[in-house]
């Protein structure tokens, strides 16, 4: 029974020891401004389309983003960027084969 009695005290004690760790890693953060993760601002020039062109899809790999345009004339383009600075990295247009 003494055991027992001493067991629960010392689970009692490292119930108590965790949660104050875990109340000083949260105001640790919030004194920090969030947790650490947010990314800096994103400032990107504009990317220009042409008149009347409409975004069809758009796809993203790790480091470009590739934007599928429909030309009111009915082509198509694909633009591509990169998504580290924003700067469109050029543009590929697809014909219909004869």
């Amino acid at each position: 029974m003494r055991a027992l009695k001493i067991l629960v005290v010392v689970m009692g004690v490292m119930i108590l020891a965790g949660v104050a760790a875990l109340v000083v890693v949260i105001a640790g953060r919030l004194s920090r401004g969030g947790a650490g993760t947010s990314s800096p601002p994103f400032a990107a020039s504009p990317i220009e389309l042409p008149a009347g062109a409409r975004i069809e899809t758009m796809s993203t790999s790790a480091d470009r983003l590739v934007i599928d345009l429909v030309l009111p004339d009915g082509n198509r383009r694909l633009v591509i960027i990169d998504l580290a600075t924003g700067r469109s990295l050029g543009t590929i247009p697809l014909r219909t084969a004869p």
